[in-house]
Protein backbone atom coordinates (compact mmCIF):
# COMPACT_ATOMS: atom_id res chain seq x y z
CA UNK A 1 0.00 0.00 0.00
CA UNK A 2 1.29 3.48 -0.86
CA UNK A 3 2.34 5.70 2.01
CA UNK A 4 0.07 8.62 2.88
CA UNK A 5 1.89 11.79 1.76
CA UNK A 6 1.62 14.94 3.86
CA UNK A 7 2.62 18.45 2.81
CA UNK A 8 3.57 20.51 5.91
CA UNK A 9 3.78 24.25 5.32
CA UNK A 10 5.37 26.39 8.07
CA UNK A 11 7.95 29.18 7.96
CA UNK A 12 9.50 27.63 11.11
CA UNK A 13 9.48 24.07 9.78
CA UNK A 14 12.97 23.37 11.18
CA UNK A 15 11.53 23.58 14.70
CA UNK A 16 9.08 20.76 13.85
CA UNK A 17 11.72 18.11 13.11
CA UNK A 18 10.65 15.90 16.03
CA UNK A 19 7.01 15.94 14.83
CA UNK A 20 8.08 14.96 11.31
CA UNK A 21 10.28 12.11 12.60
CA UNK A 22 7.33 10.90 14.70
CA UNK A 23 5.06 10.82 11.65
CA UNK A 24 7.69 9.07 9.54
CA UNK A 25 8.00 6.43 12.27
CA UNK A 26 4.24 5.85 11.78
CA UNK A 27 4.88 5.22 8.07
CA UNK A 28 3.71 8.61 6.77
CA UNK A 29 5.72 10.47 4.12
CA UNK A 30 6.22 14.18 4.91
CA UNK A 31 7.17 16.88 2.38
CA UNK A 32 7.96 20.32 3.86
CA UNK A 33 7.67 23.93 2.64
CA UNK A 34 8.50 27.26 4.28
CA UNK A 35 6.01 29.52 2.48
CA UNK A 36 2.59 29.62 0.90
CA UNK A 37 4.10 30.21 -2.54
CA UNK A 38 6.28 27.07 -2.24
CA UNK A 39 3.20 25.11 -1.15
CA UNK A 40 1.19 26.18 -4.21
CA UNK A 41 4.06 25.15 -6.49
CA UNK A 42 4.31 21.73 -4.78
CA UNK A 43 0.57 21.06 -4.93
CA UNK A 44 0.50 22.01 -8.62
CA UNK A 45 3.01 19.27 -9.48
CA UNK A 46 2.46 16.57 -6.78
CA UNK A 47 -0.62 14.76 -5.47
CA UNK A 48 -0.80 15.04 -1.65
CA UNK A 49 -3.23 13.28 0.66
CA UNK A 50 -3.39 16.14 3.16
CA UNK A 51 -1.83 19.56 3.90
CA UNK A 52 -0.85 20.97 7.32
CA UNK A 53 -0.86 24.74 6.85
CA UNK A 54 0.50 27.39 9.22
CA UNK A 55 -1.78 30.43 9.28
CA UNK A 56 0.80 33.10 10.18
CA UNK A 57 3.58 33.16 7.52
CA UNK A 58 5.42 36.00 5.76
CA UNK A 59 4.38 36.63 2.17
CA UNK A 60 1.13 34.86 1.32
CA UNK A 61 -0.78 34.26 4.56
CA UNK A 62 -2.19 30.87 5.50
CA UNK A 63 -5.75 31.96 4.70
CA UNK A 64 -4.72 33.27 1.28
CA UNK A 65 -2.77 30.05 0.62
CA UNK A 66 -5.82 28.03 1.70
CA UNK A 67 -8.03 29.81 -0.85
CA UNK A 68 -5.57 29.18 -3.68
CA UNK A 69 -5.01 25.54 -2.64
CA UNK A 70 -8.78 24.97 -2.87
CA UNK A 71 -8.76 26.56 -6.34
CA UNK A 72 -6.14 24.01 -7.43
CA UNK A 73 -7.86 21.02 -5.75
CA UNK A 74 -11.17 21.57 -3.94
CA UNK A 75 -11.11 18.03 -2.48
CA UNK A 76 -7.65 18.30 -0.86
CA UNK A 77 -8.00 18.12 2.97
CA UNK A 78 -6.27 21.05 4.69
CA UNK A 79 -5.58 21.27 8.43
CA UNK A 80 -5.03 24.87 9.58
CA UNK A 81 -2.45 25.37 12.38
CA UNK A 82 -2.21 28.75 14.11
CA UNK A 83 -1.01 30.56 17.22
CA UNK A 84 -4.00 32.88 17.01
CA UNK A 85 -7.32 32.12 18.67
CA UNK A 86 -9.07 35.03 17.00
CA UNK A 87 -12.58 34.07 16.04
CA UNK A 88 -12.56 35.67 12.58
CA UNK A 89 -9.58 33.48 11.55
CA UNK A 90 -11.45 30.35 12.66
CA UNK A 91 -14.57 31.54 10.81
CA UNK A 92 -12.60 32.21 7.62
CA UNK A 93 -10.86 28.83 7.78
CA UNK A 94 -14.01 26.86 8.55
CA UNK A 95 -15.87 28.77 5.84
CA UNK A 96 -13.22 27.58 3.39
CA UNK A 97 -14.03 23.97 4.35
CA UNK A 98 -10.89 22.99 6.22
CA UNK A 99 -10.61 19.43 7.49
CA UNK A 100 -9.46 20.48 10.98
CA UNK A 101 -8.20 23.45 13.03
CA UNK A 102 -5.32 23.15 15.54
CA UNK A 103 -3.93 25.76 17.97
CA UNK A 104 -0.14 25.92 18.52
CA UNK A 105 1.76 24.46 20.21
CA UNK A 106 0.67 21.10 18.80
CA UNK A 107 2.00 17.79 20.02
CA UNK A 108 2.62 14.73 17.81
CA UNK A 109 -0.45 12.88 19.07
CA UNK A 110 -2.69 15.82 18.15
CA UNK A 111 -1.30 15.65 14.63
CA UNK A 112 -1.85 11.89 14.49
CA UNK A 113 -5.44 12.25 15.71
CA UNK A 114 -6.12 14.92 13.09
CA UNK A 115 -4.74 12.65 10.37
CA UNK A 116 -6.93 9.77 11.44
CA UNK A 117 -9.99 12.02 11.67
CA UNK A 118 -9.39 13.47 8.21
CA UNK A 119 -8.10 10.46 6.26
CA UNK A 120 -9.10 7.35 8.19
CA UNK A 121 -12.48 8.54 9.35
CA UNK A 122 -14.64 6.43 7.02
CA UNK A 123 -12.68 3.22 7.74
CA UNK A 124 -12.75 3.76 11.50
CA UNK A 125 -16.45 4.65 11.49
CA UNK A 126 -17.15 1.62 9.28
CA UNK A 127 -15.29 -0.74 11.61
CA UNK A 128 -16.94 0.69 14.73
CA UNK A 129 -20.43 0.69 13.20
CA UNK A 130 -20.00 -2.91 12.04
CA UNK A 131 -18.80 -4.02 15.49
CA UNK A 132 -21.68 -2.20 17.21
CA UNK A 133 -24.29 -3.69 14.87
CA UNK A 134 -22.88 -7.19 15.38
CA UNK A 135 -23.53 -6.70 19.08
CA UNK A 136 -26.94 -5.14 18.48
CA UNK A 137 -27.91 -7.89 16.01
CA UNK A 138 -28.16 -10.41 18.84
CA UNK A 139 -30.24 -8.04 20.96
CA UNK A 140 -32.63 -7.28 18.07
CA UNK A 141 -32.97 -11.02 17.36
CA UNK A 142 -33.84 -11.59 21.02
CA UNK A 143 -36.30 -8.68 21.02
CA UNK A 144 -37.95 -10.13 17.91
CA UNK A 145 -38.69 -13.36 19.72
CA UNK A 146 -40.24 -11.51 22.67
CA UNK A 147 -41.93 -8.36 21.31
CA UNK A 148 -45.60 -8.49 22.20
CA UNK A 149 -47.11 -4.99 22.24
CA UNK A 150 -47.66 -2.21 19.75
CA UNK A 151 -45.29 0.12 21.67
CA UNK A 152 -42.52 -2.50 21.51
CA UNK A 153 -43.13 -2.90 17.77
CA UNK A 154 -42.89 0.87 17.21
CA UNK A 155 -39.63 0.98 19.20
CA UNK A 156 -38.17 -2.03 17.37
CA UNK A 157 -39.06 -0.58 13.96
CA UNK A 158 -37.37 2.72 14.82
CA UNK A 159 -34.29 0.82 15.99
CA UNK A 160 -34.13 -1.12 12.70
CA UNK A 161 -34.46 2.10 10.68
CA UNK A 162 -31.76 3.82 12.75
CA UNK A 163 -29.37 0.94 12.02
CA UNK A 164 -30.36 0.92 8.35
CA UNK A 165 -29.37 4.58 8.03
CA UNK A 166 -26.07 3.99 9.84
CA UNK A 167 -25.13 0.87 7.89
CA UNK A 168 -25.92 2.32 4.48
CA UNK A 169 -23.12 4.86 5.01
CA UNK A 170 -20.34 2.29 5.51
CA UNK A 171 -18.37 0.16 3.10
CA UNK A 172 -19.35 -3.28 4.46
CA UNK A 173 -22.41 -4.24 2.39
CA UNK A 174 -22.62 -7.65 4.09
CA UNK A 175 -23.86 -6.00 7.31
CA UNK A 176 -26.54 -4.15 5.36
CA UNK A 177 -27.71 -7.44 3.82
CA UNK A 178 -27.95 -8.98 7.30
CA UNK A 179 -30.07 -6.04 8.45
CA UNK A 180 -32.34 -6.44 5.41
CA UNK A 181 -32.98 -10.07 6.36
CA UNK A 182 -33.65 -8.96 9.94
CA UNK A 183 -36.18 -6.39 8.70
CA UNK A 184 -37.88 -9.08 6.64
CA UNK A 185 -38.07 -11.38 9.67
CA UNK A 186 -39.46 -8.49 11.72
CA UNK A 187 -42.21 -7.98 9.14
CA UNK A 188 -43.03 -11.70 9.23
CA UNK A 189 -43.43 -11.53 13.02
CA UNK A 190 -45.34 -8.24 12.80
CA UNK A 191 -47.83 -9.88 10.40
CA UNK A 192 -48.51 -12.57 13.03
CA UNK A 193 -48.92 -9.86 15.68
CA UNK A 194 -51.51 -8.09 13.49
CA UNK A 195 -53.34 -11.42 12.94
CA UNK A 196 -53.76 -11.79 16.70
CA UNK A 197 -54.37 -8.20 17.80
CA UNK A 198 -55.63 -5.87 15.07
CA UNK A 199 -59.35 -6.60 15.45
CA UNK A 200 -59.17 -5.96 19.21
CA UNK A 201 -57.69 -2.48 18.70
CA UNK A 202 -61.14 -1.15 17.80
CA UNK A 203 -62.71 -2.19 21.11
CA UNK A 204 -59.86 -2.38 23.69
CA UNK A 205 -59.03 0.57 25.91
CA UNK A 206 -55.34 -0.36 25.62
CA UNK A 207 -55.11 0.23 21.86
CA UNK A 208 -52.64 2.35 19.93
CA UNK A 209 -53.59 5.71 18.48
CA UNK A 210 -55.07 4.86 15.07
CA UNK A 211 -55.87 6.92 11.98
CA UNK A 212 -59.37 7.80 13.19
CA UNK A 213 -58.22 8.77 16.72
CA UNK A 214 -55.01 10.65 15.85
CA UNK A 215 -56.68 14.05 15.58
CA UNK A 216 -58.42 13.72 18.92
CA UNK A 217 -55.50 12.13 20.78
CA UNK A 218 -52.40 13.78 19.29
CA UNK A 219 -53.35 16.86 17.27
CA UNK A 220 -56.06 18.46 19.43
CA UNK A 221 -53.77 18.86 22.52
CA UNK A 222 -51.29 20.88 20.40
CA UNK A 223 -53.89 23.44 19.26
CA UNK A 224 -54.39 25.20 22.60
CA UNK A 225 -51.66 27.79 22.90
CA UNK A 226 -50.46 28.91 19.46
CA UNK A 227 -51.40 28.90 15.76
CA UNK A 228 -50.46 25.62 14.10
CA UNK A 229 -49.50 24.36 10.65
CA UNK A 230 -50.47 20.70 10.19
CA UNK A 231 -48.69 19.10 7.22
CA UNK A 232 -49.83 15.65 6.09
CA UNK A 233 -47.29 14.45 3.52
CA UNK A 234 -49.00 11.58 1.77
CA UNK A 235 -47.08 8.28 1.85
CA UNK A 236 -44.27 9.53 4.13
CA UNK A 237 -42.44 6.74 5.96
CA UNK A 238 -40.45 7.16 9.17
CA UNK A 239 -37.11 6.76 7.34
CA UNK A 240 -38.11 9.45 4.83
CA UNK A 241 -38.94 11.85 7.65
CA UNK A 242 -35.45 11.20 9.09
CA UNK A 243 -33.97 11.91 5.64
CA UNK A 244 -35.19 15.51 5.64
CA UNK A 245 -35.41 16.23 9.38
CA UNK A 246 -32.08 18.09 9.26
CA UNK A 247 -33.51 20.44 6.63
CA UNK A 248 -36.30 21.46 9.03
CA UNK A 249 -34.20 21.87 12.20
CA UNK A 250 -32.63 25.26 11.31
CA UNK A 251 -36.17 26.68 11.53
CA UNK A 252 -37.88 24.43 14.07
CA UNK A 253 -36.88 22.56 17.23
CA UNK A 254 -38.53 19.22 17.94
CA UNK A 255 -40.99 19.28 20.82
CA UNK A 256 -42.30 15.75 20.51
CA UNK A 257 -41.85 12.71 18.26
CA UNK A 258 -44.05 9.67 18.52
CA UNK A 259 -45.78 7.07 16.35
CA UNK A 260 -49.32 6.08 15.63
CA UNK A 261 -50.71 3.17 13.58
CA UNK A 262 -52.49 3.37 10.25
CA UNK A 263 -55.75 1.51 9.92
CA UNK A 264 -56.14 -1.16 7.22
CA UNK A 265 -56.15 -0.83 4.29
CA UNK A 266 -53.05 1.39 4.52
CA UNK A 267 -54.39 3.38 1.57
CA UNK A 268 -55.25 7.06 1.20
CA UNK A 269 -58.98 6.55 0.68
CA UNK A 270 -59.28 4.80 4.03
CA UNK A 271 -56.48 6.14 6.24
CA UNK A 272 -56.51 9.82 5.30
CA UNK A 273 -60.29 10.12 5.31
CA UNK A 274 -60.16 8.55 8.78
CA UNK A 275 -57.69 11.20 9.98
CA UNK A 276 -59.85 14.11 8.90
CA UNK A 277 -63.22 12.64 9.81
CA UNK A 278 -62.16 11.11 13.12
CA UNK A 279 -64.24 8.10 12.11
CA UNK A 280 -63.64 4.56 10.93
CA UNK A 281 -64.49 3.84 7.28
CA UNK A 282 -67.60 1.91 8.39
CA UNK A 283 -68.83 4.89 10.42
CA UNK A 284 -68.02 7.30 7.59
CA UNK A 285 -70.19 5.28 5.23
CA UNK A 286 -73.04 5.19 7.74
CA UNK A 287 -72.84 8.82 8.88
CA UNK A 288 -71.83 10.54 5.61
CA UNK A 289 -72.86 8.25 2.71
CA UNK A 290 -72.76 11.17 0.25
CA UNK A 291 -69.02 11.70 1.02
CA UNK A 292 -67.88 8.07 1.13
CA UNK A 293 -67.16 5.93 -1.93
CA UNK A 294 -66.21 2.25 -1.83
CA UNK A 295 -63.36 0.82 -3.91
CA UNK A 296 -65.36 -0.15 -6.96
CA UNK A 297 -67.49 3.00 -7.13
CA UNK A 298 -66.67 5.69 -9.68
CA UNK A 299 -65.54 9.13 -8.61
CA UNK A 300 -62.86 10.62 -6.38
CA UNK A 301 -62.31 8.90 -3.06
CA UNK A 302 -60.74 11.82 -1.14
CA UNK A 303 -62.78 14.81 -2.30
CA UNK A 304 -64.36 15.69 1.05
CA UNK A 305 -61.47 15.86 3.50
CA UNK A 306 -62.15 19.52 4.32
CA UNK A 307 -65.83 18.76 4.98
CA UNK A 308 -64.88 15.78 7.15
CA UNK A 309 -62.47 17.99 9.11
CA UNK A 310 -65.08 20.69 9.66
CA UNK A 311 -67.51 18.11 11.10
CA UNK A 312 -64.83 16.63 13.36
CA UNK A 313 -63.82 20.05 14.73
CA UNK A 314 -67.47 20.67 15.66
CA UNK A 315 -67.74 17.28 17.41
CA UNK A 316 -64.55 18.02 19.36
CA UNK A 317 -65.87 21.43 20.39
CA UNK A 318 -62.96 23.25 18.73
CA UNK A 319 -63.98 26.75 17.67
CA UNK A 320 -61.03 27.58 15.43
CA UNK A 321 -60.31 29.74 12.43
CA UNK A 322 -58.93 27.19 9.98
CA UNK A 323 -58.18 26.50 6.32
CA UNK A 324 -57.49 23.31 4.39
CA UNK A 325 -55.24 23.08 1.31
CA UNK A 326 -54.49 20.06 -0.86
CA UNK A 327 -51.36 20.32 -3.01
CA UNK A 328 -51.09 17.92 -5.93
CA UNK A 329 -48.80 19.88 -8.27
CA UNK A 330 -45.75 22.14 -8.20
CA UNK A 331 -47.89 25.03 -9.44
CA UNK A 332 -50.33 24.71 -6.53
CA UNK A 333 -47.41 24.51 -4.07
CA UNK A 334 -45.85 27.70 -5.43
CA UNK A 335 -49.17 29.55 -5.33
CA UNK A 336 -49.70 28.67 -1.67
CA UNK A 337 -46.11 29.61 -0.82
CA UNK A 338 -46.50 33.00 -2.49
CA UNK A 339 -49.75 33.70 -0.62
CA UNK A 340 -48.94 32.00 2.68
CA UNK A 341 -49.02 35.25 4.69
CA UNK A 342 -52.84 35.15 4.33
CA UNK A 343 -52.78 32.16 6.75
CA UNK A 344 -51.59 34.42 9.60
CA UNK A 345 -55.16 34.87 10.82
CA UNK A 346 -55.71 31.10 11.21
CA UNK A 347 -55.55 29.07 14.42
CA UNK A 348 -55.02 25.99 12.23
CA UNK A 349 -53.73 25.67 8.69
CA UNK A 350 -53.90 22.16 7.19
CA UNK A 351 -51.86 21.19 4.15
CA UNK A 352 -52.11 17.81 2.46
CA UNK A 353 -49.04 17.45 0.25
CA UNK A 354 -49.34 14.67 -2.29
CA UNK A 355 -45.87 14.73 -3.82
CA UNK A 356 -44.51 11.58 -2.18
CA UNK A 357 -47.67 9.74 -3.20
CA UNK A 358 -47.24 10.90 -6.81
CA UNK A 359 -43.60 9.86 -6.68
CA UNK A 360 -44.35 6.35 -5.43
CA UNK A 361 -47.08 5.78 -8.02
CA UNK A 362 -45.02 7.25 -10.84
CA UNK A 363 -42.22 4.84 -9.94
CA UNK A 364 -44.49 2.08 -11.21
CA UNK A 365 -45.09 3.88 -14.49
CA UNK A 366 -41.85 5.67 -15.29
CA UNK A 367 -38.58 3.90 -15.97
CA UNK A 368 -36.59 6.99 -15.04
CA UNK A 369 -38.11 7.07 -11.55
CA UNK A 370 -37.60 3.32 -11.25
CA UNK A 371 -33.88 3.84 -11.74
CA UNK A 372 -33.71 6.87 -9.44
CA UNK A 373 -35.55 5.04 -6.64
CA UNK A 374 -34.41 1.46 -7.10
CA UNK A 375 -34.15 0.77 -3.34
CA UNK A 376 -34.97 2.37 0.01
CA UNK A 377 -31.71 4.33 0.20
CA UNK A 378 -32.32 5.87 -3.23
CA UNK A 379 -35.98 6.47 -2.38
CA UNK A 380 -34.97 8.38 0.76
CA UNK A 381 -32.43 10.39 -1.20
CA UNK A 382 -35.02 11.30 -3.82
CA UNK A 383 -37.47 12.39 -1.10
CA UNK A 384 -34.77 14.50 0.55
CA UNK A 385 -33.82 16.16 -2.75
CA UNK A 386 -37.47 16.95 -3.49
CA UNK A 387 -38.08 18.43 -0.04
CA UNK A 388 -35.00 20.69 -0.13
CA UNK A 389 -36.21 22.20 -3.41
CA UNK A 390 -39.97 22.17 -2.79
CA UNK A 391 -42.48 24.94 -2.08
CA UNK A 392 -43.30 22.98 1.08
CA UNK A 393 -39.95 23.96 2.62
CA UNK A 394 -40.62 27.60 1.68
CA UNK A 395 -44.03 27.34 3.38
CA UNK A 396 -42.45 25.86 6.52
CA UNK A 397 -39.91 28.70 6.62
CA UNK A 398 -42.74 31.25 6.40
CA UNK A 399 -44.70 29.42 9.11
CA UNK A 400 -41.65 29.68 11.38
CA UNK A 401 -41.36 33.44 10.79
CA UNK A 402 -45.08 33.76 11.65
CA UNK A 403 -44.59 31.87 14.93
CA UNK A 404 -46.70 28.86 13.95
CA UNK A 405 -46.22 25.49 15.58
CA UNK A 406 -45.51 22.74 13.01
CA UNK A 407 -46.93 19.22 13.00
CA UNK A 408 -45.63 16.82 10.34
CA UNK A 409 -47.25 13.44 9.83
CA UNK A 410 -48.74 11.20 7.13
CA UNK A 411 -51.58 8.76 6.54
CA UNK A 412 -49.62 5.59 5.68
CA UNK A 413 -46.24 4.46 4.39
CA UNK A 414 -45.14 2.29 1.49
CA UNK A 415 -43.08 -0.85 1.00
CA UNK A 416 -40.87 -1.99 -1.85
CA UNK A 417 -42.68 -5.14 -3.05
CA UNK A 418 -40.57 -8.05 -4.21
CA UNK A 419 -42.54 -11.30 -4.15
CA UNK A 420 -45.85 -12.06 -5.91
CA UNK A 421 -48.79 -13.75 -4.19
CA UNK A 422 -51.41 -15.35 -6.44
CA UNK A 423 -55.00 -14.22 -6.02
CA UNK A 424 -58.19 -14.96 -7.96
CA UNK A 425 -61.33 -12.83 -7.82
CA UNK A 426 -64.29 -11.81 -9.94
CA UNK A 427 -64.41 -8.76 -12.21
CA UNK A 428 -65.60 -6.52 -9.33
CA UNK A 429 -62.53 -7.21 -7.18
CA UNK A 430 -60.59 -4.05 -6.24
CA UNK A 431 -57.37 -3.36 -8.13
CA UNK A 432 -54.89 -2.43 -5.35
CA UNK A 433 -51.74 -4.59 -5.29
CA UNK A 434 -51.47 -4.79 -1.49
CA UNK A 435 -55.13 -5.39 -0.57
CA UNK A 436 -58.18 -6.81 -2.28
CA UNK A 437 -61.87 -6.59 -1.51
CA UNK A 438 -64.52 -8.56 -3.32
CA UNK A 439 -66.51 -11.79 -3.40
CA UNK A 440 -65.17 -15.33 -3.74
CA UNK A 441 -61.51 -14.38 -3.34
CA UNK A 442 -59.05 -17.26 -3.66
CA UNK A 443 -55.60 -16.78 -2.10
CA UNK A 444 -52.76 -18.25 -0.03
CA UNK A 445 -53.99 -17.86 3.56
CA UNK A 446 -50.54 -17.80 5.13
CA UNK A 447 -49.54 -14.81 2.97
CA UNK A 448 -52.39 -12.49 3.99
CA UNK A 449 -54.27 -11.00 6.88
CA UNK A 450 -57.88 -11.84 6.07
CA UNK A 451 -61.07 -10.10 7.17
CA UNK A 452 -63.94 -12.35 6.13
CA UNK A 453 -66.22 -10.14 8.24
CA UNK A 454 -65.05 -6.60 7.37
CA UNK A 455 -67.35 -4.95 9.92
CA UNK A 456 -65.25 -6.56 12.69
CA UNK A 457 -62.40 -4.20 11.70
CA UNK A 458 -64.84 -1.38 10.94
CA UNK A 459 -64.68 -1.58 7.16
CA UNK A 460 -67.75 -1.24 4.91
CA UNK A 461 -68.63 -3.99 2.49
CA UNK A 462 -69.60 -3.66 -1.14
CA UNK A 463 -72.09 -6.51 -0.73
CA UNK A 464 -73.04 -9.13 1.86
CA UNK A 465 -70.40 -11.71 0.88
CA UNK A 466 -67.46 -9.32 0.36
CA UNK A 467 -64.26 -9.82 2.31
CA UNK A 468 -60.88 -8.07 2.55
CA UNK A 469 -57.39 -9.53 2.31
CA UNK A 470 -54.16 -7.66 3.01
CA UNK A 471 -50.74 -8.72 1.73
CA UNK A 472 -48.03 -9.14 4.37
CA UNK A 473 -44.31 -8.33 4.34
CA UNK A 474 -43.12 -7.45 0.78
CA UNK A 475 -45.72 -9.45 -1.16
CA UNK A 476 -47.94 -8.06 -3.90
CA UNK A 477 -51.05 -9.63 -5.39
CA UNK A 478 -50.86 -10.98 -8.94
CA UNK A 479 -53.52 -12.66 -11.06
CA UNK A 480 -52.71 -15.99 -12.78
CA UNK A 481 -53.62 -14.47 -16.16
CA UNK A 482 -50.54 -12.97 -17.83
CA UNK A 483 -48.73 -13.70 -14.56
CA UNK A 484 -45.08 -13.35 -15.64
CA UNK A 485 -45.57 -10.00 -17.37
CA UNK A 486 -47.52 -8.67 -14.41
CA UNK A 487 -44.89 -9.80 -11.90
CA UNK A 488 -41.92 -8.36 -13.79
CA UNK A 489 -43.77 -5.06 -14.25
CA UNK A 490 -44.63 -4.52 -10.57
CA UNK A 491 -41.76 -6.23 -8.78
CA UNK A 492 -39.49 -3.73 -6.97
CA UNK A 493 -42.06 -0.93 -7.01
CA UNK A 494 -43.39 0.96 -3.99
CA UNK A 495 -46.93 0.01 -3.01
CA UNK A 496 -49.24 0.47 -0.04
CA UNK A 497 -52.45 -0.93 1.36
CA UNK A 498 -51.13 -3.98 3.19
CA UNK A 499 -49.58 -5.11 6.48
CA UNK A 500 -45.98 -4.09 7.13
CA UNK A 501 -44.00 -2.03 9.60
CA UNK A 502 -43.24 0.48 6.84
CA UNK A 503 -46.92 1.01 5.94
CA UNK A 504 -48.52 0.92 9.39
CA UNK A 505 -46.14 2.66 11.83
CA UNK A 506 -46.59 6.37 11.21
CA UNK A 507 -44.26 9.23 12.22
CA UNK A 508 -45.92 12.06 14.15
CA UNK A 509 -43.69 15.05 14.91
CA UNK A 510 -44.48 18.30 16.72
CA UNK A 511 -42.01 21.19 16.32
CA UNK A 512 -41.87 24.70 17.73
CA UNK A 513 -40.39 27.67 15.84
CA UNK A 514 -36.81 28.66 16.69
Amino acid sequence: MNKITILWVDDEIDLLKSHILFLESKNYKVVTCKSGQEALEEVAKTRFDIVFLDENMPGISGLETLTELKDIDATLPVVMITKSEEEFIMDEAIGSKIADYLIKPVNPNQILLSLKKSLDNSRLVSEKTTANYQQEFRKIAMDLSMVNSYTEWADLYKKLITWELRLEEIEDSSMFEILESQKSEANNQFGKFIDKNYEDWFTDEDAPVLSHTVFRELIKPELKDQPTLLVVVDNLRYDQWLAFEDTVTPFYKKKKETSYFSILPTATQYARNAIFSGLTPLDMEKKYPKWWKNDTEDGGKNLFEAEFLGEQLKRLGLELTWEYHKITSLKQGKQLSQNYKTQKKNDLTVIVYNFVDMLSHSKTEMEVIKELASNDKAYRSLTQSWFKNSPLLEIIQQAQSMGQRLIITTDHGTINVKQPSKVVGDKDTSSNLRYKTGRSLSYEKKEVYEATKPSAIFLPTINMSSSFIFAKNDLFFAYPNNYNHYVSYYRNTYQHGGVSLEEMIIPFVVLDPR
